[in-house]
């Protein structure tokens, strides 16, 4: 399947800071592409340079600036290309003194559907989120994981082939997060059996949100620095990752940052996770196994496991610095 989304080299500055950095992506029809990074690495203007509400910088050397969105040019042909687009900001930017099916109706007609056209739509969009039940409900009077899958369907109301979602569960409790995403991957799914095409570029600071997309890409600094599957990333420190738990912690932590072969240490919750250089899993644990209670360090855990997305991070963030 062909791109949805396609930039090529854009740019923003704000006064003297470089929001965003030459960045260029791919997303093809079928992808949810979660793009991960700490906050102010430029997320939230990436997505506002897609969906055209800023310009991105003129290059100084020649090189093409490009965004296409739905096979639209988004520098050339705005309106076009914001047909194409579904977006839901990080904030609810929604009518609170309107009505569920109220606020719909007015971003159908202001998309240019017909009664005709939006009434229909806007039911079977609410029956899929799970809102039908609230239809006459004002919008101030949902909670904060309602707003936020009506701040969906308002973004689906005109049938688009791209969605961009700014941090969409950022606030909102944990099984709303999972209800939320549940809703984008069925999406994508539904549309996929139906032959439509839909590509989804998220923001998520969550990393265990960036494991459930398709592909990820990490942003430091208005950079893109990796992207890639979430298992072809995890693959990268195969075998480097040791967790170790105990007490007290921060001395297990001195100690393990002294073994030559350990890159770095971090906390994960009650625990530690130890990065070693390739291959140095085994000895490095050899070696901990005994100078750790040597030194009057307790061991409840001392293992080898699976690296996650956070330590793959991580590592970028410490090779930048």
């Amino acid at each position: 399947m062909g791109a949805l989304i396609e930039t090529q080299n854009i740019s923003k500055t704000f006064i003297d800071s470089r929001a965003v950095n030459r960045f260029s992506i791919k997303v093809a029809a079928g992808e949810i592409y979660g793009l991960v990074g700490p906050d102010g690495a430029g997320k939230t203007t990436t997505i506002r340079l897609l969906c055209g509400a800023y310009r991105p910088d003129p290059t100084s050397d020649g090189e093409t600036v490009d965004i296409q969105i739905g096979g639209c040019d988004v520098l050339r042909n705005t309106e076009e290309a914001r047909a194409q687009i579904g977006y839901l900001p990080q904030r609810f930017s929604l009518y609170e003194e309107m009505t569920v099916l109220e606020n719909l109706r007015f971003f159908a007609e202001v998309r240019g559907l017909k009664s005709s056209e939006w009434y229909p739509r806007c039911l079977d969009i609410l029956k899929f989120v799970g809102l039908d039940p609230y239809i006459d409900r004002r919008a101030g009077f949902l909670s904060g994981g309602m707003k936020q899958k009506l701040g969906l369907a308002a973004a689906l109301v005109h049938n688009p082939k791209v969605l961009l979602l700014d941090e969409p569960t950022t606030g909102v409790d944990p099984v709303t997060r999972q209800d939320f995403w549940q809703l984008v991957i069925r999406l994508v799914t539904r549309n996929s059996e139906a032959d439509q095409e839909t590509a989804v570029l998220i923001s998520t600071p969550y990393m265990d949100e960036a494991s459930r997309c398709t592909r990820v890409g990490f942003m430091l600094r208005g950079k893109l620095v990796e992207e890639g599957t979430p298992s072809h990333l995890r693959n990268r420190l195969e075998g480097r990752i040791i967790e170790l738990a105990g007490s007290p912690i921060s001395k297990l932590r001195c100690l393990a940052m002294e073994d030559d072969e350990v890159e770095d240490v971090q906390m994960f919750g009650d625990r530690l996770h130890i990065l070693v250089e390739s291959g140095k899993s085994d000895s490095v644990i050899s070696r901990l196994s005994k100078r750790l209670p040597a030194e009057g360090g307790q061991i409840k855990i001392l293992r080898g496991i699976p690296p996650l997305l956070e330590d793959v991070f991580i590592g970028f963030v410490k090779d930048l610095e």
